[in-house]
């Protein structure tokens, strides 16, 4: 489907039981509209489009027909589903899930690792149902929404943990992970044992970190030190201690666990499994520039790489020409399909050169 004009993309898919074509379930946020389009069949699960008189940054989008994540939701709709993937240029390093029991101090191992490291990592912006507080902002504090449209984004798969609290919902969005990796930080998701467990069983590729205390006496003895809590509210986060501390040995749950018997040394320890160097902010990675495709353009796949190229070959003979490399892509629907690399050839008089 080369160069088709559109002024909204619809998805149709041809069902052989009944010898005719239907429109699926569409499931993820699809492609802005676009005056003219390409579309290369990528492999046996995934088509690639391309959306003409566009950056790359909003240009390259799969649309899954057979992957993991769409065979799992066909089964539970029961009928024919899409997805809708955002292509991504470059590498992103995974998130990183922090849990442990209250009180074993991850939130000031967290605190200590962003302040001296605000460049390289970002926090996602927890969904809620319950309404805002004085002064919290929306998109900031929490993405206050509906409960109804909650429900359903968890239905769809946009949720990667979520939990019900006083009524309310509470929950992370894969689409807020996301966010914070496309600013080029690298995602942390302080969450529950609980939550760690949904994401371990998510599509999210991510590095699962248990912070411990010494002792189970040792935790008691910090909780009561802060002095602000009842004794009720004490012997409740003291149960619920006991069963996150023996989840927290549950065979494949978690990649690392650390105990923090002493802070500094236990932040040491973290910032050594993370790869940080010692006492020095690095650098930031950049975000990969972009290039535009125009609107008239061709795509033709060779091997896990697509040729793209832009303009008409008649009137210019100078015009651009991109490959698309494929074979590194990780992730995909619900989420982005990121590692993907662009390079730039250009007409020379001694033939083509690749400048990028």
């Amino acid at each position: 489907m080369d160069n088709e004009s559109t002024s909204n993309i619809e998805v149709r898919i041809y069902d052989k039981s009944i010898g005719d074509w239907v429109i699926p379930i569409v499931l993820g946020a699809k492609p802005n509209s676009s005056k003219c389009y390409s579309a290369v069949l990528f492999d046996e699960d995934r088509i690639l489009v391309i959306k003409g008189n566009s950056t790359s940054d909003d240009c390259f989008w799969f649309l899954e027909v057979n992957t993991a994540f769409v065979r799992e939701q066909k089964r539970r709709f029961e009928t024919d589903v899409v997805a809708w993937s955002k292509g991504v240029i470059g590498e992103a390093e995974i998130p990183i899930v922090i849990s442990g029991p209250s009180g074993v101090g991850k939130g000031t191992l967290i605190s200590k690792l962003v302040e001296e490291f605000p460049s390289k990592f970002g926090f996602s912006v927890s969904h809620t149902t319950r309404a805002s507080r004085n002064k919290e902002q929306n998109g900031v504090h929490y993405h206050f929404t509906e409960r109804n449209v909650m429900e359903k984004d968890i239905q769809d798969g946009k949720f990667l943990e979520f939990a019900s609290v006083h009524g309310n919902l509470y929950g992370t969005s894969i689409e807020a992970v996301e966010a914070v990796t496309d600013k080029g930080k690298r995602c942390i998701l302080d969450i529950d044992v609980q939550g760690a467990r949904s994401v371990r069983a998510s599509s999210l590729e991510a590095i699962f970190i248990f912070i411990r205390p010494p002792s189970f006496e040792d935790l008691e003895k910090r909780l009561r030190a802060r002095g602000t809590e009842t004794e009720e509210q004490i012997q409740k986060r003291l149960k619920n201690a006991r069963v996150e501390l023996e989840q927290g040995n549950s065979p494949g749950l978690f990649d690392h666990i650390l105990v923090n018997d002493d802070l500094e040394t236990c932040y040491k320890n973290l910032k050594k499994l993370l790869g940080l160097n010692e006492g020095a902010e690095t650098i930031h990675k950049l975000l990969p520039e972009f290039v535009e495709v125009p609107l008239e353009h061709t795509a033709s796949k060779i091997d896990q790489k697509i040729l793209i190229n832009c303009g008409n070959a008649e009137e210019n003979s100078d015009r651009n020409t991109f490959l698309l490399d494929l074979s590194s892509t990780k992730g995909g629907a619900p989420g982005r399909t990121r590692g993907m690399n662009i390079h730039i050839i250009k007409p020379s008089t001694n033939g083509t050169k690749m400048l990028s």
